[in-house]
């Protein structure tokens, strides 16, 4: 294994509570039930047509309404993008270890990229990171394994020598179909309707914290990560 590649929400960063932020802020201000935090956290990963359905469930996704509750809810995260957002506990040292190894790493994710973009630079991420693929720079998105494959020629590096993190089954099957080492994050935002079987997703590992996931790319990589 020669580089690393992170899915964006719910694997390497913690996005959560700004979602979770303006779903119930929306609630309240449209008088309806606060939606529960935890429902909202297994909502992050399918986007925001996702996590806005859950105020206006009755709404089709595509009534002009309901488009118009989407977008101000990008309006308001665009605009507030780290309020609450930080890396994953734990996450920091191992990405520092990465780097003073001089082993890459990236991102593929299904976010846009400008989302991506302004959440990275609020995160002094942004010179950090190796690769940034995401849906605007591919045909197909995840769980095709297109995106994948542009990650690696951009690193120039084998897919097969390249180890994938992701909390969502699309995540492991652009991994597995790009043929990438997949480690499945089982602390990320893990999608209610997939959560009760997780080896059913096929990922060649998972971890259920930061530290299982630096100690099993530790592995991988052959090289002294020492624990932080």
């Amino acid at each position: 294994m020669k580089a690393v590649l992170f899915d964006l929400d719910g694997t390497l960063i913690d996005t959560a509570a700004d979602f979770i932020r303006i779903i119930q802020t929306m609630c309240r201000e449209e008088g309806r039930e606060i939606v529960n935090a935890d429902l909202i956290r297994t909502q992050v990963s399918e986007g925001a047509r996702a996590m806005v359905k859950l105020v206006y469930p009755e709404l089709d996704v595509e009534d002009p309404i309901f488009l118009a509750h989407r977008q101000r809810f990008l309006d308001i995260y665009g605009t507030n993008i780290a309020v609450d957002t930080a890396l994953f506990d734990r996450m920091h040292p191992l990405l520092e270890e990465l780097e003073t190894h001089a082993i890459p790493w990236g991102i593929v994710t299904n976010k846009p990229r400008g989302l991506s973009e302004s959440l990275l630079k609020a995160l002094h991420l942004t010179e950090r990171c190796a690769v940034l693929v995401c849906p605007e720079d591919v045909y197909k998105t995840k769980p095709d394994p297109e995106p994948m494959f542009l990650a690696a020629n951009h690193l120039k590096i084998d897919a097969k020598q390249i180890i994938y993190v992701g909390d969502h089954p699309r995540d492991i099957d652009a991994g597995r179909n790009a043929e990438m080492y997949t480690i499945l994050a089982a602390y990320g935002y893990l999608p209610l309707q997939h959560k009760d079987d997780l080896k059913a997703w096929q990922a060649d590992c998972i971890v259920e914290n930061v530290t299982e996931l630096h100690q099993v790319i530790h592995k991988l990589l052959d090289i002294n990560l020492p624990m932080t």
